[in-house]
């Protein structure tokens, strides 16, 4: 496979607040050509923001490049908050954007928590969509958030164990609701070692090799909040749709172009999601990485990412 590297570091050019609800402000920005085929990025999480580094997937030249911080999560406020934060209220502010920006339809990119977006907005409005490409799948079934509680301990048993000692022994039997519990409470001291300790447990299973400087991102107080209050959230919500739901509906999808990319060795969301949207969606292109974890980051991942970027310029199809 020819390797393909991330876009240089680019700056926006337009960059904007939107109110959409007496709570809720988001932060979005354009990046690349204003003329250029609408791409959108879904950050993962919920709760995990936009950084600059998702700007280079793309190149500038070529795409119309729109980024947005979800409500709750990264530079849109305010931080951690839950209240007024559904599936479909985050499907109705991407709508939002599109008609603020005057855009037809787009490509859309997402990974992790961004993948389960990106389905269920394409399932949502499939005419506003023009392909999609996804990467660490994650479905949001309730098989997934039992492993994310506690299956990652199969690989991970010292940093679930940190994960799990943060609770009362005798509230371990039921982990989601124990940090619920802490999350949602109203003492900050409280809610804010919650979110640090849940915050922390993901980010020291990202990589196929532990990366500290990941794991001390995560633990820091502008993204831990985010992640592990909306986490919990939405994991304790089933996202906000039946069971299943995503995998149920791909029919209203299918028609459309698109790949899959997923970490072989990703602990985080396991690759059998990934085969299963394939096994629905088999006409999507489907690419296991054999030397990567879940981050978009591992080389071989973002290298399969800007392929696929590269490929739609051009075709209209994935390879």
């Amino acid at each position: 496979m020819s390797n393909f590297t991330l876009f240089p570091a680019i700056e926006p050019y337009q960059t904007g607040t939107l109110k959409v609800d007496e709570l809720h402000t988001l932060y979005w920005e354009e990046c690349g050509n204003p003329d250029g085929q609408p791409v959108l990025f879904l950050h993962g999480g919920p709760g995990g923001g936009t950084s600059p580094s998702h700007r280079r997937f793309f190149d500038p030249a070529h795409y119309r490049i729109v980024l947005f911080d979800q409500r709750g999560a990264g530079k849109s406020t305010p931080l951690g908050e839950y209240r007024n934060n559904t599936t479909q209220l985050l499907i109705d502010d991407i709508e939002k954007i599109r008609t603020m920006l005057g855009i037809p339809a787009w490509l859309v990119f997402g990974g992790s928590w961004g993948s389960t977006l990106a389905l269920a907005y394409g399932e949502a409005h499939p005419e506003r969509c023009l392909g999609f490409i996804l990467r660490g799948i994650f479905l949001c079934t309730r098989a997934e958030v039992d492993w994310f509680v506690n299956g990652m301990g199969n690989f991970y048993p010292e940093v679930h164990q940190r994960f799990a000692e943060a609770i009362p022994g005798e509230e371990r039997g039921d982990l989601l609701k124990a940090y619920v519990k802490r999350l949602f409470c109203d003492d900050p001291a409280i809610y804010m070692e919650a979110a640090r300790n849940w915050s922390r447990y993901e980010g020291s299973c990202l990589f196929l090799v532990p990366q500290p400087q990941a794991i001390e991102d995560f633990e820091s107080d502008a993204v831990s909040l985010g992640i592990g209050r909306l986490e919990a959230h939405y994991m304790r919500h089933g996202a906000f749709m039946e069971e299943d739901q995503l995998i149920r509906q791909i029919g209203r999808i299918r028609h459309l172009p698109a790949v899959i990319v997923h970490g072989r060795y990703d602990v985080i969301c396991p690759p059998r999601s990934a085969y299963r949207l394939h096994q629905a969606w088999p006409e999507a292109a489907y690419h296991v990485i054999g030397d990567a974890g879940h981050s978009a980051m591992e080389p071989g991942i973002s290298s399969m990412l800007v392929k696929a970027t590269e490929d739609f310029k051009t075709t209209q199809q994935f390879s």
